[in-house]
């Protein structure tokens, strides 16, 4: 198959590139690289700052369109599938659509679905909208709600949802979202990972815990919550916690610190783990985080449970970290589990067998 990548989220679409070429397919990834990570593209979207960056950002892509047709499948990584205005992706969807066969759309990340429904209906105990039946007021969350509800970027998501042939989701929240609106055409598919050796592991001493923080999506992401436990686990047990903080540091560099520590605390209003706690834990780096029964259930995992599960408040994130620091002979079968867990269900020549079996179908 001819197969076209659009847009790029932590490394999804280069992964699974690779493992569809493994396959023998042609694959083209089109992306901006996902900001500031820089992931490897064949042909590069990246957008310059300002308006003039617009400008010439759309004038790339329509110079770019004769080679993005004649696919048998495009792949868009979601509604915003390229830095330009809601407004000016209907066109440049139109075409898409016309000119290549199958057209699938990725439920993999902010869009209207998952903010629509977090925010109304409620499907999950909580969300980066809410807690509960109580929707959050963080700035963020706030933005995030004006940004897609009632705008031009709810109506381009609605009318790409209707019209293309597959939504396929990555985690189990996303399926949750889009599976009510179209049951016949979403499908769940584990992001793809490429796995690392399993090492034998040891009781480390001290323990290395890992946090990234974004200044701006801090609260949005509980990584406010997590760091203050952290701290306060390390002024409380001294010298048995090195805590290791990523802040505004280069990708590479925050790559380099995080292979260093056996614990990522990551992302506190989640279910499941998305690609950052995934590379974590495919280099058995144990997860705090989310690790909900569902996250189990979707995989029809009932063995390997290596994600130390924590509801969205300090108290658990508190508790689940001295309960490691007093039992850090937990962490060599964690790590263990960890890497089985990503060979097992992420591993992306076996996930890209999946989108393998989707196109195939609809085509």
């Amino acid at each position: 198959m001819k197969i076209l990548l659009l847009g790029e989220y932590s490394n999804v679409h280069w992964t699974l590139a690779e493992g569809l070429r493994n396959m023998g397919h042609q694959v083209t990834v089109a992306s901006n690289g996902d900001f500031w990570k820089n992931y490897p593209r064949d042909i590069d979207v990246a957008r310059q700052a300002g308006k003039i960056g617009g400008i010439k950002l759309l004038a790339k892509v329509y110079s770019l369109l004769p080679k993005l047709k004649g696919y048998d499948i495009v792949q868009l990584i979601n509604p915003m599938f390229l830095e330009l205005k809601a407004e000016r992706l209907f066109r440049i969807y139109r075409y898409l659509r016309k000119h290549n066969k199958r057209v699938v759309l990725g439920a993999f990340g902010m869009d209207w679905y998952w903010v629509h429904e977090c925010t109304t209906t409620m499907p999950l105990r909580y969300s980066d909208f809410n807690i509960g039946k109580e929707l959050r007021t963080n700035d963020d969350a706030l933005k995030e709600r004006k940004d897609w509800l009632g705008t031009a970027k709810e109506k381009l998501n609605k009318m790409i949802a209707e019209d293309c042939d597959a939504i396929v989701s990555g985690l189990y929240e996303y399926q949750v979202c889009y599976q009510t609106a179209f049951p016949a055409k979403t499908t769940f598919i584990p992001y793809p990972i490429i796995p690392k050796e399993q090492k034998l592991y040891k009781i480390p001493r001290p323990l290395k815990i890992f946090i990234g923080i974004s200044k701006s999506r801090s609260e949005y992401k509980g990584t406010d919550i997590m760091l203050q436990a952290a701290k306060n686990i390390a002024e409380k047990y001294p010298g048995l916690i090195s805590l290791q903080i990523a802040e505004g540091v280069p990708f590479k560099q925050y790559v380099s610190m995080m292979q260093e520590c056996d614990v990522i605390l990551d992302q506190l209003y989640s279910y499941t783990p998305a690609m950052n706690a995934l590379e974590a834990m495919s280099q058995g780096i144990v997860v705090i985080g989310g690790g909900e029964p569902e996250n189990y259930e979707i995989l029809h995992e009932t063995e390997l449970h290596p994600i130390i599960n924590v509801l969205p408040n300090y108290e658990s994130v508190y508790h689940e970290l001295e309960e490691l620091v007093l039992h850090p002979e937990r962490l060599p079968e964690l790590k263990r589990q960890s890497v089985a867990y990503i060979q097992k269900h992420h591993e992306h020549i076996k996930v890209a067998r999946q989108y393998e079996q989707l196109y195939q179908r609809i085509l």
